[in-house]
């Protein structure tokens, strides 16, 4: 069984310093796996430079690629295309510099279905992948989990004062209203089923929700995850306040 510890924080001097040291730690991790290397990514701007980095050189030529699968916290409901596609700012940095086999991505679908409908079947997905209905927290659906950070508390699409947040039995959800397009979002029981969750919280404008985060204010979705796994916290000085 693996346990929940306290988080582990670590401090870089910069934004572009943190990027490096996650990549680097997601190799080291990678590389000290044996077999299928199940990793779920976030979107935004924040880790754009951590997948920069591994698709470097340095980390391209070293990282197992061919057993290593990319999953998705969460996703616009936008095209594949779309400036606002987290699938489009991930195949932009490193899906399209890295030898990665198709068939090891796995994005969030977004088109020709309701926001409800592409939830359900990234839930199919997902569960095709682990091989299984219900997850067991000794055997978890990732290996690391690379969590965002909001300035209003949020992580993935899990949004202060919406329905997601209480959901326990779906992996996957849609989620309407608290942003102008529809998200799809995995739910607190799959982004907890992680071997190791990694926060990653860069700028000063960050400062002051990563203090609450880091303090377990409950009142902020990211501060009620419980990764089944270890929970790290990388930053740069600007966010940590040091």
């Amino acid at each position: 069984m693996i346990g929940t510890t306290p988080a582990k924080l670590e401090i870089l001097a910069d934004p572009e310093a943190a990027a490096q040291r996650v990549a680097q730690w997601l190799l080291e991790m990678a590389l000290a796996t044996d077999g299928v290397f199940a990793v779920c990514l976030s979107g935004g701007e924040t880790p754009r430079p951590i997948y920069e980095c591994l698709a470097a050189s340095g980390c391209r030529e070293r990282f197992p690629w061919e057993r290593t699968h990319w999953f998705w916290g969460d996703e616009r409901f936008v095209p594949h295309d779309d400036a606002l596609s987290n699938y489009r700012m991930v195949r932009e940095a490193l899906l399209s510099r890295a030898p990665i086999p198709p068939a090891n991505i796995h994005p969030i679908p977004t088109e020709g279905m309701s926001p409800e409908a592409a939830a359900a079947a990234y839930e199919r997905e997902l569960k095709s992948y682990y091989g299984a209905d219900r997850l067991d927290p000794g055997r978890p659906l990732f290996n690391v989990n690379i969590l965002g950070l909001g300035v209003d508390g949020h992580t993935a699409s899990l949004f202060p004062q919406t329905p997601a947040l209480e959901e326990r039995e779906h992996w996957v959800v849609a989620v309407a209203g608290a942003k102008p397009e529809a998200r799809i979002t995995l739910t607190y029981p799959a982004l907890e089923s992680c071997r190791r969750a990694a926060f990653v919280v860069v700028g000063n404008d960050k400062r002051a929700i990563f203090a609450r985060l880091r303090h377990g204010d409950r009142d902020l979705p990211a501060a009620r995850l419980r990764p089944v796994g270890t929970l790290h916290f990388f930053s740069d000085i600007s966010a940590a306040g040091t």
